[in-house]
């Protein structure tokens, strides 16, 4: 363990021990050297700050030995948010990067307040500076917490819901039954995948979306060998106008390497030396950019319109080199 680097000369005794006591409940077992390393003092200081917990009646065990070190007694139960410098930073980085995620900002900033509450001096102008880097993505946008919480968790217990549930925003919402299988989030934007009974037909629903759920006393079991995130990538390269077909010179697995999943579906052919990408588009000029990450030739068999958009495209970089 290296030192804490927001550890100075200045540091007070009790950040250090406090410190020791959060090393100490992290790491059970953890021995005096690597505690003073992690503080940056000597082995007999750090032995100092584990006499100041004792003092302050926290029954810190120690073992001789060596595989001996220190760890907190049973029944102690340490104060919530007991962060590490680095734990924090990382937390904050995740929270303001999937700030735009989540229905509304104010509960990921009211616990971002709660965390800065409770960190170190020294830390607190590092993970204020992070606060304040915006996206242009930063508007609300994303599901109620509730609501994701609540259907990942009617997921993992098998138990049918029924959704409010609007398809379009100039749509008026409706009722559907429906077997969550799971949810996941794919270019930040939740999703559930589950079975619709009012459709008969298995559906992804945007979570931010719906507008309420309630439980019904309905139970089911998922479809064995389900990968939720694969399905659902697989079902967002599929329903969007027209159907494409491109075949690529290259295994499925290389395949994999340039297109990701939600551009389509991987389909083996000539005993898997080459690939047929299965999907469907809204916009023949987006998905011919996208096909151009490919790093083998390929032949679109279909649609028509993005045959002349792959052309289209051609025709500019070709011009862009220059004459030859």
């Amino acid at each position: 363990m290296a030192v804490d680097p927001y550890l100075t000369e200045e540091t007070s005794p009790t950040s250090r021990a406090l410190m020791a006591l959060e090393l100490i409940h992290d790491r059970p077992g953890v021995s005096g050297e690597a505690l003073a390393r992690r503080l940056g003092v000597s082995t007999r200081a750090a032995r100092r700050y584990v006499g100041i917990l004792r003092e302050a009646g926290i029954p810190v065990e120690s073992t001789s030995g060596r595989y001996g070190g220190y760890r907190v007694g049973r029944g102690f139960r340490v104060p919530p948010l007991m962060f590490s410098t680095e734990q924090a930073l990382a937390l904050v980085m995740a929270a303001v990067r999937g700030r735009h995620a989540v229905g509304g900002t104010g509960a990921v900033d009211d616990a971002l307040d709660k965390i800065v509450r409770v960190l170190p001096a020294a830390v607190v102008g590092p993970v204020e500076a992070l606060r304040q880097v915006r996206s242009p993505r930063d508007e609300p946008g994303g599901p109620d917490p509730a609501v994701a919480s609540r259907l990942a968790q009617a997921a993992q217990d098998g138990v049918r819901v029924r959704l409010t549930y609007r398809t379009h925003p100039e749509r008026p919402a409706r009722e559907m039954d429906v077997d969550p299988w799971g949810v996941a989030l794919r270019h930040d934007r939740w999703y559930l995948l589950g079975w619709s009974h009012t459709a008969e037909a298995t559906r992804v629903l945007r979570l931010d979306r719906v507008e309420a759920l309630a439980d019904t006393e309905h139970r089911f079991e998922p479809p064995a060998g389900l990968e939720v995130a694969d399905a659902v990538d697989e079902h967002l390269s599929e329903g969007w106008g027209e159907q494409v077909s491109v075949v690529v010179d290259a295994p499925p697995g290389l395949v994999a390497c340039w297109l990701p999943r939600h551009l389509g579906r991987r389909e083996p052919i000539d005993e898997g030396a080459r690939t047929r990408v299965v999907a469907s588009t809204e916009n023949p000029d987006w998905y011919a950019r996208q096909l151009a990450r490919l790093e083998a030739p390929y032949v679109v068999e279909g649609p028509q319109s993005l045959k002349d958009a792959c052309r289209r495209l051609g025709e500019l970089v070709v011009r862009a080199a220059g004459p030859p």
